[in-house]
């Protein structure tokens, strides 16, 4: 039974070719990778050159196997032609060193294309699998591979999974992914995904065209623009009430601007046929990879800790061995990010659906109250855009909404004097930013959160969401704005340095904003920082992906304001959250039931 494939480089997926093999080359003064064919996936070796595949994509979490499935005695298939020293590795990282132990080294010679089977027979079954191959004579060519098992069938779980994408929009990103999911499984015979796979669009945009996008295997719903939580929900209903027609086992939620390898479908679907009995209520995750840099890892599971986020194993270089090591170690997680999760659909039922809380904090809120056991692993992954590309002023609403819902359920000890420390540290940097839409933002998704689930129950999401999206501040072409961009002017704002003087005069003077205004400076709308505004009378907040922007001016009048404000809010919080928060708990069960989303959704 195949249970891993061996995988190239792809235009339109990934081309970073350490991300699959690493050349170590000898005798040769170039390190470029010339003997590689892209188009018919196959390495052309000289005599001397070595190939190792202890990569994100090729390496085998030969650990993680065998603590979650019951696969068996793990043996190399691999298709050559030529004369090879084929060599078996074992790879572990334990602290900061790396032990590597050899199980098996072999040497192969055929004339013709060839397939070859090695068996990793004394490995130590820690950490990852791997291979190198070494070429012993010119022109010898290695096809491909995959690791296998001899599983009984009787063994074998019998899974179907569906996909459940919520877009709204982005039309471009579903009709590329839909191709892709099309060529790879929906209509490829050879796939072991074959039959058992089905998508479920979400169309919150309502501008999916369904003629051209539908097959027998890919459902499209029309939904109301009621955010990520209102279309997975959505995707969840139509499955859990038609079930008895579509006999899925398991939902996969997926986003729609990302880039998907299908061979990361392939792998959750053999994780999930060979899962132990102890293991089958598991959420398999996918990592985030960045978009622009493919080999960056962004997250692989998170730790909410009561809204101060952590992402696990974030920011890694997946082109070093070292790094796919580590993503071999298993840390605590309490949840997966919906662009790529994957669980039992036994899990989804009338009364445990997601809450309506739109976006930000939907995926939490499911993973922390179901999920038991992430099954994380190199190779499952999406490549998404970088979040410090992504900045909407409005969702100042959501977050802190959100996040006070969030722990009304799971975290009960954040209490008014936690939530106040966090209020004010917030308040008083918008202040700096001269942002002050965004503290209007804030204190509304504060005072809506005050009001208990009752009147969350009662709200048309859609019509909400354009109030909040008009609350915000909107980000428009350069050239529609009274000020000029520069581009070095931008790429200074980089450079400004905190010293030990400067910080106490800005702290003494409320970062300047008692001293004379002075200048105009444009900074980076993600994560813009305080000394960026120091005496500054206007600030463009600029989008170096959308090349949009917006401004904010300093007014003495309306900091002052605010913070008066602010000491008002911190007031309110302290009266009124442990009341609000002891209604969410008794009441708010109420917001995930299906009776509840039917209502909302107008189905």
């Amino acid at each position: 039974m195949e249970i891993q494939k061996i995988l190239f480089p792809q235009v339109g997926r990934c081309t970073d070719r350490e991300m699959y093999f690493r050349l170590e080359k000898s005798g040769f003064g170039s390190n470029q990778m010339l003997f590689y064919d892209n188009e018919k996936q196959t390495i052309l070796f000289r005599t001397g050159e070595k190939v190792w595949f202890d990569t994100y994509f090729n390496g085998f979490s030969i650990e993680k196997w065998k603590k979650y499935t019951i696969l068996g005695h793990l043996t190399l298939r691999l298709e050559l032609a030529g004369k090879f020293k084929v060599i078996l590795l074992s790879k572990e990282k334990v602290n900061n060193e790396i032990y590597e132990k050899i199980i098996c080294a072999a040497t192969i010679e055929t004339k013709m294309q060839q397939v070859c089977e090695f068996t990793y027979a004394d490995g130590n079954e820690k950490g990852m699998y791997t291979f190198g191959l070494e070429a012993l004579s010119d022109n010898s060519v290695f096809y491909g591979g995959a690791y296998c098992s001899e599983i009984a069938k009787d063994a074998v779980r019998d899974i179907k999974i569906g996909i459940g994408i919520c877009t709204f929009r982005r039309e471009a990103f579903v009709r590329k992914n839909l191709k892709i999911l099309r060529e790879s499984i929906l209509e490829n015979k050879r796939s072991p995904l074959y039959g058992h796979m089905e998508v479920f669009i979400a169309d919150n945009g309502r501008t999916l065209e369904a003629g051209e996008l539908l097959t027998p295997q890919i459902h499209l719903y029309p939904n109301r623009n009621v955010g990520g939580a209102g279309g997975f929900t959505r995707d969840l209903i139509e499955i859990l009430e038609h079930n008895d027609l579509f006999q899925i086992t398991h939902i996969l939620l997926m986003d729609d601007d990302i880039v998907i390898e299908p061979e990361s479908l392939v792998k959750t679907f053999m994780l999930l046929c060979l899962l132990r009995e102890e293991y089958l209520d598991a959420f398999v995750g996918g990592a985030m990879l960045r978009l622009d840099r493919q080999y960056i890892q962004v997250e692989a599971g998170a730790v909410w800790d009561a809204g101060c986020l952590d992402p696990l194993k974030m920011n890694l270089d997946l082109r070093q061995c070292e790094a796919c090591l580590y993503n071999e170690t298993e840390e605590f997680s309490e949840y997966n990010a919906w662009w790529y999760c994957c669980f039992p659909m036994q899990i989804v039922t009338s009364d445990n659906l997601p809450l309506p809380i739109f976006i930000r904090g939907d995926d939490l809120e499911y993973g922390l109250r179901n999920m038991k056991h992430l099954i994380l692993m190199n190779g499952i992954c999406v490549w998404h855009e970088p979040f410090e590309n992504k900045y909407s002023s409005y969702l100042e609403y959501y977050i802190i909404r959100n996040l006070l819902i969030d722990n009304a359920f799971h975290y009960p000890e954040y209490d008014a004097k936690k939530l106040n420390h966090a209020l004010f540290k917030h308040c008083i940097q918008e202040i700096m930013f001269y942002r002050y839409k965004n503290i209007d933002l804030y204190f509304q998704g504060i005072k809506d959160f005050l009001k208990g689930p009752e009147w969350l129950m009662r709200q048309d999401g859609e019509a909400l969401h354009q109030q909040v999206m008009a609350a915000g501040y909107q980000a428009v072409s350069l050239d529609e704005l009274d000020m000029r961009f520069n581009y070095p002017t931008y790429c200074r704002s980089f450079e400004i340095q905190h010293t030990k003087r400067s910080k106490i005069k800005r702290n003494l003077t409320f970062n300047g904003l008692f001293l004379p205004a002075k200048g105009e400076s444009i900074v980076q709308m993600a994560s813009p920082k305080t000394v960026q505004f120091y005496r500054k009378k206007r600030v463009m907040h600029y989008d170096a992906a959308t090349k949009k922007a917006f401004i904010t001016k300093r007014s003495v009048r309306a900091s002052i304001k605010y913070i008066i404000r602010t000491i008002g809010m911190l007031l309110l919080v302290s009266l009124r959250l442990k009341k609000a928060q002891e209604k969410y708990r008794a009441e708010g069960k109420k917001l995930r039931t299906l009776a509840f989303w039917k209502r909302y959704l107008g189905v």
